[in-house]
């Protein structure tokens, strides 16, 4: 469980980074980035989710390559998803 959530905190800061112009920039400094891995736990959950759940890809019931992906993934939609709809809500 503890591994499950450092992966998900990472992954919440590599989908911040790779996602461009995100709307967390709008707030200040450590706010963006706890806003991001936050979302990032919630999004490695997601990815665990569709491809360990759905898809099949990986292992339930260890740490292995295809949920690390299966989060990153997850994340990065997350991440992606929770910035198009602030931007579409504040109108920028």
């Amino acid at each position: 469980m503890i591994g499950a959530l450092v992966l998900g905190l990472v992954c919440g800061a590599i989908a911040r980074a790779v996602v461009p112009n995100d709307a967390f920039g709008a707030l200040s400094g450590w706010k963006s980035w706890v806003a991001s891995t936050v979302l990032g736990l919630i999004g490695a959950l997601v990815g665990y989710w569709i491809f360990t759940g759905l898809l099949g890809i990986g292992d339930s019931e260890k740490f292995d390559f295809g949920g690390i992906i299966g989060a990153l993934i997850g994340s990065i939609i997350v991440v992606a998803g929770a910035s198009w709809a602030i931007k579409k809500s504040v109108g920028r």
